[in-house]
Parts: structure tokens; sequence; C-alpha cells
């Protein structure tokens, strides 16, 4: 990778060096042959393979930070999600209290038991993961 920077920055001064160089232009275009030569002659020597390599290597370094980007995101929507529930069934047991009936809110208490229990099992899932 470091001799691909390197020719593309031997290209670049190369061709602003000629441009802006007060010199005949058959000297100009002697000297350019002579640097396009120099270059393609960098060029040969540049691991095709290397480059391979570390461009796949990046490739997948961003993958998986990708993976787990979207576990973040997906614990996160989980336990807000948990929240909501466990929230939503203390409401519940609040109106069966209300409404005086035992085994409504009996049933309501279940219902809170379960939600925190399902929930704390897909999040520790999730972080396992």
């Amino acid at each position: 990778m470091k001799k691909s920077k390197f020719v593309l920055g031997a290209v670049v001064g190369a061709a602003l060096g000629l441009l802006f160089a007060p010199k005949k232009g058959s000297e100009t275009r002697k000297e350019l042959g002579n640097k396009l030569q120099e270059l393609f002659e960098k060029a040969k020597e540049i691991d095709v393979e290397e480059v391979k390599e570390n461009l796949e290597s990046k490739i997948k370094e961003i993958q998986e930070e990708l993976k787990d980007l979207d576990k973040e995101k997906v614990l996160k929507l989980a336990k807000e999600k948990s929240k909501k529930l466990l929230e939503k069934s203390e409401e519940l047991i609040k109106k069966a209290k209300k409404s005086g009936k035992p085994i409504i809110e009996d049933l309501s208490k279940k219902v809170k038991e379960s939600v925190v229990k399902v929930s704390k099992e897909i999040i520790k899932k999730l972080e396992e993961k």
C-alpha cells in the first residue's frame, strides 16, 4: 500500500514539476518521457497481492464494526421495550387493585413477573452475542 501511495505521489509531483518548469517543449517532453519510464518501473514493483490483502482486511474490519453496531442497536432497543413492558404491567397491577378484584390483581402480577423474566433472558442473550 505504501508503494502505491508513493507512486501516486511521484506522479503528481512529477507532473507539477514539469508543468511549472521554465524549459523548452522538447526538453520537457524528453524529461516527461524519462519520468514516465521511471514511474512505470516503480509501478512494476507494486505488490498487487499486498494491496489486495490490505483491502480485504479493511473490508472485514468494517464488516465486524457494522455487526457490533447492529448488536448495540438491538440491545438498546430490547432494553427500551423491556422497560416499557414493565411500566405497562405495573399500570395493569394498579388498575387491578383499583377494581378490587384479587384474581385480576394476581394475574397482573404474574404478567409482570413474566415480563421481567423474559426481558432479562432476552437482554442476557443479546449481551452474550
